[in-house]
């Protein structure tokens, strides 16, 4: 498996509410600062970061930002 987005991408991160539902806000513009290993589970996951806010998410979190 390899990863999709390049490091310094702009993406789109789609929340997710409990329970895995997404949630009804506007998708954010990251920027992809890091590629995380696979994890056990076989997902591919990023860390990205906003102006305040950085989290790691998994890829089928993600857009491309147009």
């Amino acid at each position: 498996m390899s990863h999709v987005y390049e490091l310094n991408a702009a993406v789109l991160h789609r929340g997710q509410g409990p329970q895995g539902r997404v949630q009804i806000e506007e998708p954010k513009v990251y920027t992809i600062v890091q590629r995380m290993p696979v994890e056990a589970d076989g997902r591919l996951r990023y860390r990205i970061k906003s102006d305040k806010v950085e989290r790691v998410v998994t890829e089928d979190e993600l857009s491309y930002c147009q």
